[in-house]
C-alpha cells in the first residue's frame, strides 16, 4: 500500500501566553442528544438484550456536531492551483489548513460556511508537518474547539467536514479506526502520531476537521490510502493530523510566523527500504552481494546530513539499520515508527550491517530542524 496526500486539483512549543479565543478541551457544549438505549425481553429466556440506538438518536447525534463544528470550517481556494479545506483558529482570522493547500500560492480565497468569501494570506508555513496558518479579515468568525490529547479513543464516531471535490461543506461519517500511525508523505515529511479513520475522505479534504459527536475537533484529513495495485484509493482508510499537533505548530506560527521549535527527534538521514546480500558496496541502493550473500533487511542508509547526529556517531551512507533499541526494523517504516516515540535528546541504540559487518551505534538524536 502506498499512502498519498490529498490536495484538491492541486499542481504539484511551547509558546509563552495562551493564543486568544483558543479552546483545547476534550468536550465542547452544548453537549450531544444521548443515544438512547432500550432493553427488551427476548421471548422464551430471562435475558435481557440492549438494543442498538434509534436511528432518529443517531441522526440527532450527528446533526449536533455538525450543527456545531461547521460554521469553523471554510472552504480555501489557491486560486489557480487547487483548492481544500481550513479550520477557523481564532475570531480575530486565523485559519489552520495543510501545507500542501497553500504551497504555491499568488492568491488565496476562503469561503465561510455563510457563502461569503474573503481574501486571506499567509502567516506561515511548516512543510515538514504538512501545516500552515492563514489570516482573513472576514468578520464574526467562530474558532473551533480542538481535543486534548487522550480525550478520544479508537472505535470512536468521528464526522469529516471539508470541501472533497470543491462540493463545500460535505460531512461524511465513520470512526476512528486507530491512533498513532507513522504515514509518510510523498514529499519526504512524515505524521509522527496520524489518526486513522474510516470517515471517507477525498481530494479536497485536506486541511478540514475530523470531529467527535460533541463537535470537537480530533484531527486535520491529510492523507488517504491507495493501493499499488492501481493506484486508486484505499475504501474508508484515511489519516488525520492529530489536534495536539495542529495547536502545538499553530501557536508557534501565529506568534513568531514560523515554527522555531518541532519538537521531533532528529537522527539526520534518509532512509529507504533495504533488501541487501552480504557481500558487496553500497549502490542504487543495494548492497552489490556480489558472493550471493543471505538477504538483510532493514532501513537503508541512502543519504545522510554531513553535521547530523548519525554522522557525528559514524554511521555512513549505505549502512542498513536493523533494529533500534532492541525492536527489529525490517524497513524505513519501522525506523520512522520508532523515531516517532523518541525525543530530542533521547539516545537510540542501532544495530547496523556494513557490507555484511555488524556493530552497534548509539546515536544522541537532535530536534528536527524547521522548515
Amino acid at each position: 500500500m502506498r499512502r498519498i496526500a490529498i490536495p484538491f486539483l492541486a499542481a504539484a512549543l511551547i509558546v509563552t501566553g495562551a493564543v486568544a479565543d483558543r479552546l483545547i478541551a476534550g468536550s465542547a457544549s452544548p453537549n450531544p442528544p444521548a443515544l438512547a438505549s432500550t432493553a427488551v425481553q427476548n421471548p422464551g429466556t430471562t435475558a435481557t438484550v440492549s438494543t442498538a440506538p434509534s436511528a432518529s438518536a443517531v441522526d440527532a447525534a450527528t446533526e449536533h456536531a455538525y450543527a456545531v463544528a461547521s460554521p469553523s470550517i471554510v472552504y480555501v481556494d489557491n486560486v489557480g492551483t487547487g483548492s481544500g479545506s481550513g479550520i477557523i483558529y481564532d475570531s480575530r482570522g486565523d485559519i489552520v489548513t495543510n501545507y500542501h493547500v497553500v504551497s504555491g500560492a499568488s492568491k488565496l480565497q476562503v469561503t465561510l460556511n455563510n457563502g461569503k468569501t474573503y481574501g486571506a494570506t499567509i502567516v506561515g508555513t511548516d512543510s515538514a508537518d504538512d501545516l500552515a496558518v492563514i489570516r482573513t479579515n472576514a468578520p464574526g468568525l467562530k474558532a473551533a474547539t480542538f481535543a486534548a490529547a487522550g480525550s478520544y479513543q479508537v472505535a470512536q464516531t468521528v464526522l469529516a467536514i471539508g470541501s472533497p471535490l470543491g462540493l463545500q461543506q460535505s460531512v461524511s461519517s465513520g470512526l476512528i479506526s486507530g491512533l498513532g500511525r507513522v504515514e509518510q508523505e510523498p514529499n519526504g515529511a512524515y505524521l509522527p502520531s496520524a489518526i486513522q479513520t474510516s470517515a471517507p475522505i477525498n481530494p479536497g479534504n485536506s486541511g478540514g476537521a475530523l470531529v467527535t459527536l460533541d463537535g470537537v475537533v480530533v484531527g486535520m484529513p491529510t492523507l488517504e490510502q491507495t493501493s499499488t495495485s492501481n493506484g486508486n484509493a484505499a475504501q474508508d482508510i484515511g489519516f488525520a493530523i492529530p489536534s495536539q499537533r495542529i495547536t502545538y505548530v499553530a501557536n508557534q506560527i501565529i506568534a513568531t510566523g514560523k515554527v522555531q521549535h518541532t519538537g521531533r527527534a532528529y537522527l539526520g538521514i534518509s532512509p529507504t527500504d533495504s533488501t541487501a546480500g552480504s557481500g558487496g558496496g553500497f549502490g542504487g541502493g543495494f548492497f552489490g552481494g556480489g558472493n550471493g550473500g543471505s538477504p538483510i533487511s532493514g532501513a537503508l542508509v541512502q543519504q545522510i546530513a554531513s553535521s547530523g547526529p548519525a554522522a557525528k556517531a559514524g554511521l555512513q551512507q549505505g549502512d542498513v539499520i536493523t533494529g533500534a533499541n532492541g525492536r527489529t526494523v525490517s524497513d524505513a517504516q519501522d525506523l520512522l515508527q520508532i523515531l516517532a516515540g523518541e525525543k530530542p535528546g533521547d539516545t537510540i541504540t542501532l544495530s547496523i550491517n556494513r557490507n555484511g559487518a555488524t556493530s552497534t551505534v548509539h546515536v544522541h538524536l537532535g530536534e528536527l530542524p524547521a522548515s
